[in-house]
């Protein structure tokens, strides 16, 4: 069932069009990464999703309904990019008002144990840390027992192992039937946790695709370069099995493909009585596939 459908949303800022045609649906009980540059309209799209903005052109529904549908709210759980409480509001306090807004709030002790809060209810938001503060976002985007969790850049702020006990987290409330729509600028954390990403470039939806498809797509899984002891020819290793690209410059030869291709290559430069020198393998990677599918386009600011 599809619980997200966004179509060709557009949306301007005065003459800046920040998003100019993003389409793309999430299916119930899955985790949909978006990732992008800065500027890419990430931001702008997911607040439309949550009924912040409207949109200037497309469609967009959630679970069915308008995004600001105040019947969606009641099923819709938010962590934005950035947010402020007062400074002397306690922990356990910011819990118990976000909870009165809901039907079916959860257990709030439960959730602040979950996300490492529990000895911390007593104390006032101006005396947490950056990880703590986004920690209680977090927490706060969950305590309605929501349907759908629209996260936005999760953890950000972060140590590592925060962020990793996090990522358990963020399964564990799939595994607990809730939709989860991710942003992030983290290519580790989309590979880790998403079952399909859309990539946005420049305000448009430019692939859609699981981490290990995207990869795929664009990159063809594994790249190996070498300097050849002697000269060779790319026919050579055009032929070779797993092999999707053979390229040269300088000398320096890269041969990009699947499977067991650093074997495969040495195999049949060794059949040709050449030894491959610097042999250097690399294991293609989501972000690896980011970069190919949007370019250096890093001068942009986030939208």
């Amino acid at each position: 069932m599809t619980v997200i459908e966004v179509q060709r949303l557009e949306k301007r800022y005065g003459d800046r069009a920040a998003v100019r045609d993003v389409s793309f649906t999430v299916e119930r009980g899955e985790i949909f990464g978006i990732i992008g540059r800065n500027g890419a309209g990430k931001t702008t799209t997911v607040e439309v999703v949550e009924g912040l903005r409207r949109a200037d052109g497309g469609t967009v529904r959630v679970l069915g309904r308008d995004p600001a549908d105040p019947a969606v709210r009641q099923r819709l759980g938010v962590q934005l990019q950035e947010s402020q409480l007062p400074d002397r509001l306690r922990v356990g306090e910011a819990m118990a008002l976000f909870a009165s807004f809901y039907e079916r709030p959860a257990d709030t002790g439960e959730l602040l144990e979950r996300v490492g809060l529990a000895g911390h209810v007593r104390q006032q938001y101006k005396k947490l840390s950056g990880g703590q503060k986004q920690r209680l976002s977090i927490a706060l985007s969950l305590v309605g027992s929501p349907e759908v969790a629209v996260l936005d850049e999760l953890t950000t702020g972060l140590d590592p192992q925060a962020r990793r006990d996090t990522w358990q987290l963020i399964s564990a409330v799939r595994d607990r039937g809730v939709t989860v729509l991710l942003v992030t600028h983290f290519m580790d954390e989309a590979e880790r946790l998403c079952d399909r990403i859309a990539v946005i470039d420049a305000g448009r939806t430019v692939a859609i695709d699981t981490p290990s498809g995207l990869i795929r797509q664009v990159c063809g899984g594994v790249t190996v370069t070498f300097r050849p002891s002697a000269p060779i020819e790319a026919e050579d290793l055009a032929a070779v099995p797993g092999v999707a690209a053979v390229r040269a410059a300088d000398h320096l030869w890269t041969v990009t493909g699947t499977g067991n291709l650093a074997h495969e290559v040495s195999a049949a430069l060794a059949a040709r009585g050449v030894v491959p020198l610097s042999l250097n393998i690399v294991q293609a990677d989501l972000e690896t596939a980011f970069i190919a599918l949007t370019g250096d386009r890093a001068d942009r600011r986030e939208s």
